[in-house]
Order: structure tokens, then sequence, then C-alpha cells
């Protein structure tokens, strides 16, 4: 029996972001966008996909476009 993965597909940047901005820790993004630090920590390890408005958000935090931090990557959604 196979077990599907749960990564969604979507690739994000958020942890090398957080990194390269001071080592930025979750808790302190999600503050800076209005979310809690579980819901940071479940996107970032695509396990969930944030709202349109929670992307802008994220990227405007760092003053980098969305596509640098979320790509879509539609063959990890097909993964058995």
């Amino acid at each position: 029996m196979k077990i599907k993965d749960r990564r969604l597909p979507i690739v994000n940047q958020i942890r090398r972001l957080r990194f390269e901005h001071g080592e930025m820790t979750q808790g302190e993004l999600a503050e800076k966008i209005g979310m809690t630090r579980q819901t940071v920590a479940a996107i970032e390890a695509s396990k969930y996909s944030p709202s349109l408005e929670a992307a802008f958000r994220i990227a405007q935090v760092f003053g980098v476009p969305l596509e640098d931090v979320f790509q879509w990557s539609p063959e990890l959604g097909e993964r058995e």
C-alpha cells in the first residue's frame, strides 16, 4: 500500500529568507504578518498554503517579489 506524500505543490523560500534577514524567528515573522507561529511553521513546511493576502504580506516583510518567496511545483502534488 502506497502512502501519498502530503506536501503541497507549492515550494517556498521562507526559511532561507528568515535567516538572510537577521535570523528572524518564525514567531517574529508571524507577528509582522498577523498570524501565529504555528501557521508560519506549517506554511514553511509546505503543509499549509497561505492566503493570497498572507503570501503578499510575507513577501513584503522580506522586500522581495512574491515569486521569490513561493514557487509552483505541480510534480510535488503528484508524488506517491
